[in-house]
């Protein structure tokens, strides 16, 4: 296009869709038309990232003809469980703006914590807002309790939700019921299912089991704080939970058993089906549709309520069939709060890679769906909860790009898309980021490498998690650049070799790359992400409560079993054995799973970490008393003599103690040869 064409916004009631547009590029201008503003801004987005793309100011001649695949574009952010600012939520919708995503899906309340004020009932925020976080995270230098949290204020709802609108974004409030209600049963304990509820929000994760009980007062404060919530919120959809409400309490309420008498009922989970009814009913009655969980589809719910489906799939294909809307969200798949890539500088979060690849390649047509059946699947959503997301830092990083991934997704019918190509355009995006200084998470762009001896020298292989370019390596200290060597195999170098490696698209850098000096002392030690568990029944990153030098570790482990292998250690002239060991608080509440995590008794006060040849079964070959690091919440060094052993072996790391608070982790273990 000429610098001298001119850009024109049209409407033209012909083109379908309230999100549909046209755009042109010729010599002589852009010509961008839809039915709607809505579509015009969506042209508009499509034009913006066209020129943020160029070079020299000028892009080339297109045709584009654009419609989403899906009305529901969403992402999910969880408030409860760690607060972010309103100026990151502001953020946030700028972002979700520039890709085309619609929906902000707001979590305000659960069990740790509940963010929206609610004027009939201040004590949801002057209690409920607040908790004291796990471990020594819960207290300041001084010894004094920590009081975290916060909430939103009316008028920044507020002017988050216009500023959201004016970007074509809808916030759909999401108020839990009748699970994950600790916070609002700690502040008002009547609306609690047993004689002794609790008295704080929790600080632990997992699944509570306190549940609203089903007297008609507890509804009334429901309605009263609905009532509050659809005044800030215009939106048409309200989200109301209904997930992992375990019965325990009601099934010792007789207040629950007499309901269910009256109902005519004698099965729990129809007992919710009643509850989420009710509130249905009670929202359609003013004009709104409610949105649960795909749990909803246990009871009788109204017929205009959309399912959400977390549990895989199998939600949405069921709400489908019934005839409800349904939206994609399932675990693991669309769950960013698990990690993205193998690499041990991953932020905190689940294990189980969820990388980018996976999201934008996962199948939104289910094949046990006719095609008339898929026409009630209207939306994708990615879900990032925050239990291990303490910062807005983390939440860009689990965010982006993967909700542009999902974004695709959201845009892209199944048969167009292609994941070579948009990892093609994955570093024009990225450029766009850095320009308006948006944070993403670079980690999978950046290579690993593993180091092994041969010969008297270093072998190194590399790799990169994301797939997305080439690496290209420099061994002289200059700074790698698009015409360096490219890497296609092993490389075999001298100690002392500096070697330099970066990821590159064409010209364009990835990541920030990483420097390695050849050293044998390279394949002596090795991080634990760098090891495999021996279990993964919840592995999870987890954060420190405690600081080493002023920054928190992020520990990788089996919370059901802290173990790990290293796989292959060279043993030849090694004498001992030095080891990084962190605790963090078994502040995870995992009902009777507990019973299952178990560890050998200690032989020491303070508990042992204990190191077996060859397998996890083997000889104990090193013990190593925990002894003062008890008493360091941040990271501790302890070390012990290893009986000399030649060649190659698996090494299997576990602690002895007796019980699973504090939880011990291996962050790194170094092999000491003799002197």
């Amino acid at each position: 296009m000429a610098k001298s064409g001119t850009i024109r916004f049209r409407r033209d009631p012909s083109i379908q869709g309230d999100e549909a547009y046209h755009l042109r590029v010729t010599s002589a201008g852009i010509n961008i038309s839809a039915s709607t503003d809505i579509g015009l801004f969506y042209g508009a987005t499509t034009l913006w990232q066209l020129i943020a793309g160029s070079t020299d100011g000028r892009i080339g001649a297109v045709s584009i003809d654009d419609a989403p695949a899906f009305a529901w574009r969403g992402v999910m952010l969880d408030s409860a469980r760690h607060f972010q600012p309103a100026a990151y939520i502001k953020q946030l919708i700028d972002r979700m703006a520039m890709d085309k995503l619609n929906v902000l899906h707001w979590h305000l309340t659960d069990d740790q914590a509940w963010r929206i004020p609610i004027d009939k009932y201040p004590r949801l925020i002057s209690v409920g807002a607040w908790r004291q976080p796990a471990g020594a995270a819960g207290f300041d230098a001084s010894g004094k309790p920590v009081r975290y949290g916060g909430f939103y204020t009316k008028a920044e709802i507020r002017d988050i939700v216009a500023y959201a609108a004016a970007r074509h974004i809808t916030v759909v409030p999401e108020i839990e019921m009748p699970g994950h209600a600790t916070a609002a049963i700690a502040a008002y304990p009547r609306l609690g299912s047993t004689a002794t509820p609790p008295t704080t929000p929790t600080s632990s994760w997992g699944v509570m089991y306190n549940l609203y009980n089903t007297d008609d007062a507890t509804f009334a404060f429901l309605a009263d704080v609905l009532d509050e919530v659809l005044e800030l919120f215009p939106s048409r959809y309200i989200h109301v939970g209904g997930d992992e409400a375990v019965k325990d309490q009601w099934i010792a309420d007789p207040r629950a058993a007499a309901r269910m008498k009256t109902l005519g009922i004698t099965d729990y989970e129809q007992l919710q089906g009643w509850y989420i009814a009710r509130i249905g009913d009670y929202l359609a009655k003013r004009g709104r549709k409610l949105v649960g969980w795909d749990e909803i589809l246990d009871g009788k719910v109204p017929p205009s309520a959309t399912v959400m489906s977390w549990r895989g799939i199998d939600g949405a294909i069921k709400a489908a069939k019934a005839g409800h809307d349904a939206i994609l969200a399932p675990s693991p798949d669309f769950y960013i709060d698990h990690i993205q890539s193998e690499s041990d500088d991953e932020p905190p979060g689940r294990g189980g890679v969820m990388d980018w690849k996976h999201i934008y390649t996962f199948d939104v047509a289910p094949a046990a769906l006719t095609a008339m059946e898929r026409k009630y699947l209207t939306g994708v959503q990615v879900n990032l909860w925050t239990e291990h997301v303490r910062t807005t830092a983390y939440a860009d990083r689990m965010l982006w790009p993967r909700a542009a991934a999902l974004a695709e997704l959201g845009w892209t019918p199944t048969r167009r898309r292609d994941w070579s190509g948009f990892a093609a355009r994955l570093p024009a995006e990225f450029a766009r980021y850095r320009r308006l200084g948006f944070a993403y998470n670079m980690t999978p762009l950046e290579p690993l490498a593993s180091f092994d001896a041969e010969d008297g020298k270093l072998t190194v292989k590399l790799r990169q998690p994301a797939g997305v370019g080439m690496l290209r390596y420099t061994t002289d200290g200059t700074t790698p650049v698009a015409t360096s060597p490219a890497y296609d195999g092993k490389l075999t170098l001298n100690e002392g070799t500096k070697l330099r490696v970066r990821a590159f698209a064409g010209a364009a850098a990835l990541g920030m790359g990483r420097d390695w000096t050849m050293a044998t002392a390279l394949i002596r030690t090795r991080r634990a992400g760098e090891m495999d568990l021996c279990t993964s029944a919840v592995s999870l990153r987890l954060e420190d409560d405690g600081a080493t030098e002023g920054v928190r570790r992020v520990h990788w482990g089996d919370i059901f079993h802290p173990c790990w292998i290293w796989k292959q250690a060279k043993l030849d002239g090694i004498a001992s054995l030095s080891a990084e060991v962190g605790q963090v608080p078994f502040n995870f509440s995992i009902g009777a799973d507990l019973a299952k995590v178990v560890f050998d008794k200690p032989r020491t006060p303070g508990g042992e970490l204990e190191v077996r040849l060859d397998s996890c079964t083997g000889p104990v070959v090193v013990s190593i008393p925990l002894g003062a690091a008890t008493r360091n919440s941040g990271v501790s060094t302890i070390a012990g003599a290893l009986p000399q052993r030649t060649g190659r072996h698996d090494l299997c790391m576990t602690f002895t103690q007796s019980g699973p608070d504090p939880l011990w982790m291996l962050d790194r273990l170094t092999l000491v040869p003799a002197r």
